[in-house]
């Protein structure tokens, strides 16, 4: 069974930092984009860093230059490394990823990880 696993959330301090990891795990034949999305209370889920297989970044505006997606295809693993964090970049964070496993391409997200930033 494919399945992504977040891990790496927590509190932190606001100006601290934190690495979220996601492990896609199970029969996977190949990952195309990999993306982080979050979702704050009371907000819709917004889109926060995306991967692309051929290397491409884009992050949403409110965290460029703050945080850093990465991911090793050898461990199918993406990462965000997160930056002089804010108040506002408390939510739960979700990895998303388009992988082809055993019965073809699908959509695949993971159960999401908490972040918060204390002021």
């Amino acid at each position: 069974q494919v399945q992504l696993v977040e891990s790496g959330g927590g509190l932190v301090q606001a100006g601290g930092s934190l690495r979220l990891s996601c492990a896609a795990s199970g029969s996977i034949f190949s990952i195309n984009t990999m993306n982080w999305y979050r979702q704050a209370p009371g907000k819709l889920r917004e889109l926060v860093a995306t991967s692309t297989s051929g290397g491409r970044t884009n992050y949403a505006d409110s965290v460029k230059g703050r945080f850093t997606i990465s991911r090793d295809n050898a461990k199918n693993t993406v990462y965000l490394q997160m930056n002089s964090l804010k108040p506002e970049d408390i939510a739960v964070y979700y990895c998303n990823a388009d992988m082809l496993g055993d019965y073809g391409w699908g959509d695949y997200w993971g159960q999401g990880t908490q972040v918060t930033v204390s002021s």
